[in-house]
C-alpha cells in the first residue's frame, strides 16, 4: 500500500528509536562495506541481476520527468542510477565519499559513455555534508546509502537547503527484514524511522511507497 504521511504529530517511541540508532549501527554499516575489495563492490553494484529487484525503470518513473532537471545522486557508487538519469535528460551530480567510485564513473564517461560527458559531474563529498550550494538541485536521490550516514538530522537539513523551491528528496533503502539482498538486518532501518528523521530535518510532506520494489521502500519528501 502506498500512503501519504503528513507528520504533524510523531510518536515519542519512534523518535527514541531514531535517537538510539543515531549512536548505534551506522559505524558498523560503513565498516561492513569498506572491508570489501573495491572490485567486489563494483561487481556487486553492476551485477545485471540487480535490475530484477532494483527495477531502475520503475524508480525513474517515481522520480518523474527528469528533462533538464539537476539531480544529486548521493552515494552514487558506480553510477548505476546516475547514467540512467542522465540518459533521461537530467544533469547529474555523482556524489560519493570514495574517490575510487568517482574515478570509475569518470573513466566510464571517457571510455564507453562519452555521450554523458556534458550531463555527468563527479563531486567528492565529506562524510558529514552533501556539499550542496543553496537551491542547487531539483532532486536529491539516495539509494542504499541512508543507513551509512551518521549525523542524519543535520545532514538532511543541509540537503533540504540545497533543494530548489519545489524540489524533492527521494530515499530508497531496504526494509528492516531478512532478504536475499542488502546488508544484515541489524544495519537496516525501518521506513518509519527514516520518515521520522526526515521530518526532524524539516521536511513536512512525506510519501512512503512500499509496493514498487520487492525489498525496499521509496520515501519521497519535500
Amino acid at each position: 500500500m502506498k500512503y501519504l504521511l503528513f507528520f504533524t504529530m510523531l510518536l515519542t517511541a519512534q523518535w527514541a528509536c531514531a535517537q538510539h540508532d543515531h549512536h548505534g549501527h551506522k559505524h558498523d554499516a560503513n565498516h561492513h562495506m569498506n572491508q570489501r575489495p573495491f572490485e567486489e563492490l563494483v561487481a556487486h553494484f553492476e551485477d545485471p541481476a540487480r535490475d530484477e529487484w532494483q527495477k531502475p525503470e520503475a524508480v525513474l518513473a517515481v522520480l518523474g520527468d527528469l528533462q533538464d532537471k539537476t539531480v544529486m545522486d548521493i552515494g552514487s557508487g558506480t553510477g548505476y542510477f546516475s547514467f540512467r538519469m542522465a540518459r533521461a535528460g537530467a544533469r547529474v551530480i555523482c556524489a560519493d565519499v570514495d574517490e575510487r567510485f568517482l574515478d570509475y564513473i569518470a573513466q566510464k564517461v571517457d571510455q564507453t559513455e562519452q555521450w554523458a560527458g556534458s550531463r555527468i559531474e563527479t563531486r567528492k563529498v565529506p562524510f558529514d555534508s552533501p556539499a550542496l550550494a543553496a537551491h542547487e538541485v531539483d532532486i536529491v536521490l539516495i539509494v542504499d546509502t541512508y543507513h551509512h550516514i551518521e549525523d542524519r538530522i543535520s545532514y538532511f537539513k543541509s540537503v533540504r537547503q540545497g533543494l530548489k523551491p519545489g524540489g524533492k528528496l527521494v530515499v530508497i533503502d531496504f526494509f528492516k527484514e531478512e532478504a536475499p539482498v542488502g546488508p544484515p538486518v541489524k544495519m537496516k532501518m525501518s521506513e518509519e524511522q527514516v520518515a521520522s528523521e526526515l521530518h526532524k530535518a524539516g521536511f513536512q510532506s512525506i510519501d512512503i511507497d512500499v509496493e514498487t520494489l520487492p525489498y525496499q521502500y521509496i520515501i519521497t519528501v519535500w
